[in-house]
């Protein structure tokens, strides 16, 4: 394994600058809702109320989980701003009836969109059992509601969306769980989002299962196996589908839809999405490190997405990856998204200390340069959502999917990493 303190030395104080001047200092306390409680996530480019003021279950229980995680990490007391928001998702956002999570509730918590997403439950559960680790599960009043909610929704993905016959998680639901399987979802047009509008248009057939989906899911039980200790038959269900099952291993790419067999679906719809192939690789290695497994079982796995997306999705010229192209072709989409450099970076460091290859050592340089260039607003502060091929900015601040959590823990697993004995 590669040492890393020479890159420590000279990058992680401003890691951490990056991490307290543009991503702490925008959010917070800006984002707390002192009027109804979660967090207001809709911001302009120039860092100004957007005018969205609904709440949607991803960003709400990201927020909970980047609170906790500061926390826990020891870079501040983030307890009341974790706290309030695990209120609101489990008082305003939780179906007391039929359990789990609504996708979307006004400002003040009426709901507007109660059908319920694996994709809006992952993270759900990923804020549960981060709260749990870091504070306990106690809340002020004392109770033990973290993990009590979390042990039910683990019960519900069980029971209501496990796929018995071919494995992984059925997608979408009515607010009593009966699957929608026709017709469109909540997450149609989740990215890009370069405009000031929330999302795109952009048809999802309600029956696919997604790889994207499923990734967060391996995330999320990562999180609860290492809170509880309970989840690993699900976790090592999920390892396998995202390792073996989204991988086009004649290719060396992964692909997000699929039929409810598995069946992949190509033609038009066979993108490789560069930002999620290279957080997968590292959130593959933090559910293995979780379930105690070797990384060198999985070495040529990572080995082969890195080469896949060095060779069409990145900038040789600026550093950075683009946002996703055709199979075996270049990038089209050359806009580089926020979240993609962020992911970028944990996976270089990582791969760099399980290889010790300078190859990825180079590629957290160049990107981090690029992101201190070009990706950070200096002046408003957070970073731009995308950066186009011209090296404009574009997009807003936050937004319905634009919140702390990606470019947040990219600097706290970039700091835990740079920092280590």
């Amino acid at each position: 394994m590669a040492d890393l303190s020479t890159l420590g030395e000279e990058y992680a104080p401003a890691v951490e600058t990056t991490l307290d001047e543009s991503i702490v200092d925008f959010w917070y306390p800006r984002c707390i809702d002192e009027e109804h409680g979660g967090y207001v996530t809709s911001y302009d480019a120039a860092g100004d109320f957007a005018g969205t003021s609904e709440k949607q279950i991803v960003t709400q229980a990201r927020f909970v989980w980047f609170f906790s995680r500061l926390d826990r990490e020891g870079y501040g007391d983030y307890r009341e701003a974790a706290e309030q928001g695990l209120e609101f998702i489990l008082e305003e956002m939780w179906d007391d009836e039929h359990g789990g999570f609504y996708w979307q509730v006004e400002r003040d918590g009426t709901v507007t969109k109660p059908n319920k997403h694996m994709y809006g439950q992952s993270f759900g559960l990923y804020a549960l059992a981060e709260f749990d680790r870091a504070f306990d599960s106690g809340l002020s009043t004392g109770s033990n509601q973290a993990r009590e909610y979390a042990d039910e929704l683990v019960e519900l993905f069980d029971a209501e969306a496990h796929d018995e016959d071919n494995g992984g998680y059925v997608e979408y639901f009515e607010p009593d769980w009966t699957p929608i399987l026709e017709g469109r979802t909540y997450l149609d047009g989740i990215e890009p989002d370069w405009s000031t509008k929330e999302s795109e248009d952009e048809e999802l057939d309600a029956s696919f299962k997604l790889m994207n989906t499923h990734i967060h899911l391996m995330e999320s039980f990562t999180e609860y196996h290492r809170a509880t200790g309970d989840g690993a038959d699900q976790l090592e269900e999920l390892l396998h589908i995202c390792t073996n099952t989204v991988f086009r291993k004649g290719v060396g790419a992964c692909t997000d839809k699929y039929e409810p067999d598995w069946e992949p679906q190509l033609g038009d719809l066979a993108l490789a999405s560069y930002g999620h192939d290279l957080e997968n690789v590292w959130l593959v290695m933090d559910a293995v490190e979780a379930l105690g497994l070797s990384q060198e079982l999985f070495e040529d796995f990572y080995t082969t997405l890195w080469d896949y997306s060095l060779e069409y999705g990145y900038d040789e010229d600026h550093g950075g990856f683009y946002f996703f192209g055709p199979l075996g072709e270049p990038a089209t989409n050359r806009v580089k998204a926020w979240w993609v450099q962020a992911e970028v970076l944990t996976s270089a460091l990582r791969m760099y200390e399980l290889t010790g290859e300078e190859r990825y050592a180079e590629v957290f340089e160049e990107t981090w340069s690029f992101i201190q260039s070009y990706q950070i607003d200096h002046d408003v502060g957070e970073w731009h959502s995308g950066v186009t091929e011209d090296l404009d900015p574009v997009g807003r601040k936050g937004a319905l999917y634009k919140g702390a959590y990606h470019n947040g823990r990219a600097m706290i697993e970039c700091l835990d990493l740079l920092a280590a004995e």
